[in-house]
């Protein structure tokens, strides 16, 4: 994970900006020392106990363990115990190894820290400002968002016309610096630092980042007539679900998201009584009962609550996708057809199309321009890529007042520290989202580099301008290259992710108390804020979802996970293998609505999953907070999947020439109460599918009827990598689309 993430920071700098905040922490524990204690979760499971009674059989068991009490107690740092059993401790490296022997503990495992992963995104996927909402039950989903904090401030959670919280919430408004209390629209706020890394300066749930803030109104922000950043994206800002109310759960700080917080974060918003949670954090796959996100989520979906996560912000590789329990709902980011453009024009009338977030006008008609190549420091020994203005290697004296073009990104503080007034940089030959220089910039092609660079060559008095950003038309939807892309090998036969949603380009509600860009020395200080990342796509899915609950306020996390995901637009991509950056495809609300029907999932169903997964008995029984549990005695989960998801996927040995998978599935009719629907298959290049029975016909509402889905044929994954096919159940009003992906098996993570 770690050699992953800089390998993106190394071709993208400016991404930990925009992409995710604490990038450049990746995933990292917190200590590894032998004889050093480090912070590590014990989780035990579902809650049996009264929570002082858990404080102190948790006490017992670290007394017992360590063989000191005094030790014992100044080493436990948390005990969760609201939605789910467990508890954080400094611990040795042994004394957590005879802590996971224990009986009534799932998993003992070291803390780490994970990463951060509109006016007219919302619009581009079908969701108009004008149409007809259910306000009444609306105004009672509660979202909540485990992130940087919130800027209650911003005119996104302005509470006019707002009634009290629902009933149903339990949460509390915890006040601190520069945060004096919540309103009828943020209804909720706290903060975690369970492992004490904060001032008390610190000890607030504001957002000081803007990343909370940002995915927060994206969620469920009013709208915002005239929103815009320096008049670039203008427009109405909005959420998905604008009466819905927030709960902002701060669990991610200038270190990053750490699973302490992060479980703790789950622990509240579960027992607080949200109906969505989103979370745009990510980091290293690890086995479900050893991943906060997982864990969390699971405990989650018992009680009705769907998590919504980020992707993952490390493609176009291929196995980096994140957050992959089946329970979790997982988004890819898509672009839309809007493009932010910064044109460079040089001083002999050739203009070159950039893409960048520049809220800088020109003031006058031309610049003089410079290349590092040119600008390079003779004197002494220069260590680095003059041609890419690597740091140390310009002269300020021939930098000054110039525009700088570099042969890379991520130079223009370079340039700025050195009296420059501007950088043109290059990206790749098919740049998809935009990032905002510190100071007047723009991104170019490879191409477009090699244009300016020959005029400089060709002249002694080489000029140029950049033009303040402005928006154009642009065909889409696109997997954006960053994010994330399966196949992965944790749930290895659950296609991830499960959709996409616009994160390119997203204009939405920001912190007062950062600047555009995050760095101290930008003066810009935005009501709203442009940026990209899986991060962004993320709010998109978890306003959808409350969109759909607010019409189906009884539908179960599953049955809203499987509307959204059968009633998606697929994306076509190239190369083949769409499904794994794309999932089902890019989200329409609307239609998920009414999709006709849905793939419903209960925590049976997830429990002989997991039987099928190997994991054990007992630490299955600690999840369901039973005394006893044996996966004997529940359905055997059956064929190649054993889960009634909304997509199908196989993975084979790549040494294989045929292939026999069969899936089982159900479906529970939420259309019309009489209805027949017939099966269309799509087989991938080589394989046949067969759909048993290949008509259903319903004769009530929520009737579930079974079918059986076999692909066989023979093949060369050599040849062919990845095979993309689709089931299509239509009844001539709905379309009830499954992707079926075959892929070569990954033993990543495994």
């Amino acid at each position: 994970m770690g050699s992953r993430v800089m390998k993106l920071s190394q071709k993208l700098p400016f991404l930990a900006t925009f992409l995710c905040i604490c990038l450049n922490t990746a995933t990292i524990t917190i200590a590894s020392s032998a004889n050093e204690r480090q912070v590590y979760i014990v989780y035990m499971g579902e809650v049996q106990e009264e929570r002082t009674i858990l404080m102190d059989a948790h006490h017992s068991l670290l007394t017992e363990t360590i063989g000191d009490e005094k030790i014992a107690r100044d080493s436990k740092i948390h005990s969760y115990g609201r939605s789910f059993n467990g508890f954080a401790a400094r611990l040795l490296p042994h004394e957590a190894e005879l802590l996971s022997k224990k009986e009534g503990v799932i998993s003992v495992f070291p803390n780490r820290v994970q990463h951060l992963l509109t006016t007219r995104s919302w619009d581009f996927i079908g969701v108009r400002k004008e149409l007809k909402r259910n306000y009444l039950i609306e105004s009672n989903i509660i979202v909540g968002l485990l992130d940087t904090g919130v800027w209650i401030e911003s005119k996104s959670f302005n509470d006019k016309g707002l009634g009290p919280p629902p009933r149903k919430w339990k949460g509390t408004c915890v006040k601190g610096v520069n945060f004096t209390g919540c309103n009828k629209k943020v209804i909720g706020a706290q903060y975690f630092d369970i492992n004490q890394r904060i001032t008390p300066e610190e000890a607030t749930p504001v957002d000081t980042e803007g990343h909370g803030t940002h995915t927060a109104s994206t969620a469920a922000g009013i709208a915002v007539e005239g929103a815009s950043l320096y008049g670039i994206g203008e427009g109405t800002a909005r959420g998905g679900v604008p009466s819905a109310r927030i709960a902002s759960y701060k669990v991610c700080w200038g270190i990053g998201c750490e699973d302490v917080n992060i479980l703790a974060g789950f622990d509240a918003a579960i027992d607080d009584g949200v109906d969505i949670i989103s979370a745009s954090i990510g980091g290293m796959a690890r086995s479900l009962t050893q991943d906060p996100i997982a864990i969390g989520s699971f405990h989650a979906a018992k009680k009705g609550i769907l998590t919504v996560c980020a992707g993952g912000n490390e493609g176009p590789d291929m196995e980096t996708i994140q957050n992959v329990a089946p329970w979790i709902l997982t988004v890819a980011a898509s672009t839309t057809d809007r493009r932010l453009e910064a044109i460079v024009k040089l001083g002999n009338g050739d203009t070159i199309s950039g893409m960048a977030i520049n809220t800088y006008e020109p003031q006058k008609e031309f610049y003089p321009l410079t290349s590092g190549a040119h600008a390079g420091n003779v004197s002494g020994d220069i260590l680095g890529n003059v041609s890419a203005c690597d740091i140390g290697t310009l002269s300020a004296d021939k930098v000054k007042g110039k525009i700088v073009f570099c042969q890379g990104a991520g130079s223009e503080t370079i340039i700025q520290d050195l009296g420059g007034i501007g950088t043109i940089m290059t990206y790749n030959d098919n740049p998809d989202f935009a990032a905002a220089p510190a100071t007047m910039g723009s991104y170019v092609s490879f191409g477009g580099g090699q244009r300016i660079e020959k005029y400089i060559n060709s002249t002694s008095s080489a000029q140029a301008v950049i033009y303040k950003t402005r928006a154009v038309n642009a065909v889409g939807p696109a997997i954006a290259s960053f994010s994330s892309r399966g196949p992965q090998a944790l749930c290895p036969a659950i296609l991830k992710p499960d959709l996409a949603a616009p994160g390119v380009n997203i204009l939405a509600a920001y912190s007062g108390l950062t600047t555009l860009t995050g760095q101290e020395d930008d003066q810009r200080v935005v009501d709203y804020n442009i940026a990209s990342g899986t991060s962004m796509a993320c709010p998109h899915v978890s306003g959808a979802a409350a969109f759909v609950k607010s019409f189906h306020p009884n539908w179960s996390p599953a049955a809203i996970k499987s509307a959204l995901m059968t009633t998606t637009k697929r994306m076509k991509i190239k190369p083949v293998g769409a499904e794994l950056a794309s999932g089902s495809g890019l989200i329409r609300p609307m239609a998920a609505l009414h999709p006709g029907l849905v793939y419903d999932v209960d925590t049976t169903s997830y429990l002989s999953y997991l039987c099928k997964q190997g994991y054990k008995d007992s630490d299955i029984a600690l999840l369901m907070g039973s005394k006893s549990f044996n996966c004997s005695n529940i359905p055997q989960a059956k064929g190649a999947d054993g889960l009634n998801y909304p997509s199908m996927h196989v993975q084979v040995n790549s040494t294989e020439s045929t292939i026999s998978a069969t899936f089982y599935r159900e479906v529970t009719n939420v259309g019309f109460p009489i209805s027949v629907y017939k099966a269309t298959v799509k087989p991938p290049k080589g394989l046949s599918i067969s759909v048993t029975p290949d008509i259903l016909i319903f004769n009530h509402l929520y009737q579930k009827l079974c079918f059986k889905v076999t692909v066989t044929g023979g093949f060369s994954l050599r040849k062919s990598w990845y095979l993309s096919g689709s089931l299509t159940w239509t009844d001539f009003r709905h379309r009830v689309r499954s992707p079926i992906f075959v892929s070569p098996y990954t033993t990543l993570y495994s």
